[in-house]
């Protein structure tokens, strides 16, 4: 027994240094692109940051001021030339009450703005950069696949969808879109892009094969895919709420969902329509446990029942990295990036459409939501950890090239002014905008990071329940939003 302590602590240590390189060279090279392009342009730079608010480390070399704030949640590189005010009341005001930039700027030349959109850009690039060298990584080492990496198996169906309409099935494989064979799931959207209308040759459950044609619609960035489908996902136990039907069972943390009502589980969407299609009723439901005398198929009995928000469920939340140790996969660094930044982009999208906003807001994550889903993906796999590294650095690419004040994307755009109207915008006008909307955005990050504490943490619980306002199914009660490493909760 103690040595398993010891060796389950040894395990969180190490896990907790893997996830601090991880999380920490994402933030760090962003940061390093914005300060070597800096310097090559010839801007002073005061500051640079890892985390943001007092320093819990800081040096001074060469009238740098290199040093990590006490807030882990990103970083930064003081550019007076580029921020006037340095946005000294969020980065940290110097010891004398005033910024760096603040002090130094009336000496200081002015710079051409192709010089601060380089700057601006270079971040970015060191990300997409870093995320490069993730993807080759993870196609020259391989990393352990879920379903979707090994056959075109379809695992969902929107049942009010054209293609179930068209005869799709779950359970069906497709075989080749538009005569083009496809091997794996991510093969069928990387071929139904380029398709207004396509031809799907699939293979029924019972072995026959018949040819069916669906109509495509636009996604993210007009990207055309298929409506209502999905590949497959394992159903691997995250959380089971002890107030509801999976807890009572007896589902654990690990289980594998693999049959429900006597039909065969392909995806977490596909449990969620049968588990919906049950409610109120008594059904089997198969699990897979693995334990000391091996791996177990166990059959349980579940009720579904609504939850406080109206939803049907049984209580169980999925773990997002599901994946199977004996198979391994080797995705092309290309097809990794275009997936990286395709999920990024569907989820603006979402943000942006009146109808979609709520559900993309509820599933948005912060820092302790990334940190969280970094811990269990850390665990699960190195190598899967190196992947999500990627993911991570082409999001955080892209959003931060938003045309947003205090985003790199802000900064761009005040140079692009300066470029049109021959003349910079007045740097009150530049430190307010900024200043403002990083107090936004630092608000926004703390309100998203309480919720993920209440939601994905004890602290919530334990919160409310000493002031007797404990709600029953409070974790991951959304049906579509996703826990950082769990799925849709159902």
């Amino acid at each position: 027994m103690a040595m398993n302590l010891i060796l389950e602590l040894l395990g969180n240590v190490w896990t907790g240094v893997l996830l601090a390189a991880f999380f920490g060279v994402s933030i760090f090279i962003h940061e390093l692109g914005h300060y070597l392009v800096a310097r090559w342009c010839g801007l002073q730079v005061d500051t640079f940051a890892i985390g943001f608010g007092p320093a819990i480390w800081k040096r001074t070399y060469g009238g740098v001021i290199y040093k990590i704030g006490i807030f882990p949640i990103g970083g930064y590189v003081a550019l007076p030339q580029l921020d006037p005010s340095g946005m000294s009341r969020i980065q940290g005001a110097a010891e004398t009450g005033a910024s760096p930039a603040e002090a130094s700027l009336p000496n200081l030349p002015a710079i051409a703005p192709w010089k601060k959109i380089l700057v601006s850009v270079a971040g970015a690039v060191g990300n997409v950069i870093l995320a490069f060298i993730m993807a080759w990584a993870v196609y020259l080492i391989g990393m352990p696949a879920g379903p979707a990496e090994r056959s075109s198996l379809v695992g969902f169906v929107d049942t009010k969808g054209a293609a179930y309409e068209a005869g799709l099935r779950v359970g069906d494989t497709i075989l080749s879109v538009n005569g083009v064979p496809v091997h794996k799931w991510s093969d069928v959207p990387m071929e139904v892009v380029y398709h207004q209308m396509v031809e799907l040759r699939v293979r029924t459950a019972a072995g026959e094969e018949r040819t069916i044609s669906v109509a495509t619609e636009k996604g993210a960035l007009g990207a055309q895919q298929l409506p209502g489908v999905d590949g497959p996902s394992l159903c691997l136990v995250q959380r089971a709420d002890p107030a509801m039907a999976a807890g009572k069972a007896g589902i654990k943390q690990g289980d594998v969902i693999v049959k429900f009502a006597g039909q065969d589980v392909f995806s977490r969407g596909h449990l969620i329509q049968l588990v919906q299609a049950s409610e109120g009723r008594p059904d089997d439901i198969v699990v897979r446990r693995e334990g000391p005398e091996g791996v177990q198929l166990l059959t349980l009995n579940v009720t579904p029942a609504k939850d406080p928000e109206g939803r049907v469920r049984i209580g169980v939340e999925f773990n997002l990295v599901a994946v199977e140790h004996d198979t391994v996969v080797r995705p092309r660094p290309l097809e990794q990036i275009k997936s990286h930044a395709l999920l990024i982009f569907r989820f603006l999208e979402a943000l942006t459409t009146p109808k979609q906003a709520k559900a993309a807001s509820t599933a948005v994550g912060g820092p302790v939501a990334i940190l969280v889903s970094y811990w269990y993906i850390v665990k699960t796999s190195p190598m899967l950890a190196i992947w999500f590294t990627g993911l991570l650095n082409i999001n955080l690419a892209i959003i931060n090239l938003l045309p947003i004040p205090v985003l790199d994307g802000g900064h761009i755009c005040f140079s692009l002014y300066e470029m049109i109207r021959r003349k910079p915008m007045h740097p009150k006008l530049v430190s307010a905008l900024v200043n403002a909307f990083a107090f936004l955005l630092i608000g926004l990050i703390l309100l998203i990071s309480v919720r993920d504490v209440d939601r994905f943490t004890p602290v919530g619980k334990l919160v409310r329940g000493l002031f007797g306002h404990e709600k029953p199914a409070a974790t991951g009660s959304a049906t579509n939003a996703p826990a950082p490493a769990s799925a849709p909760a159902q």
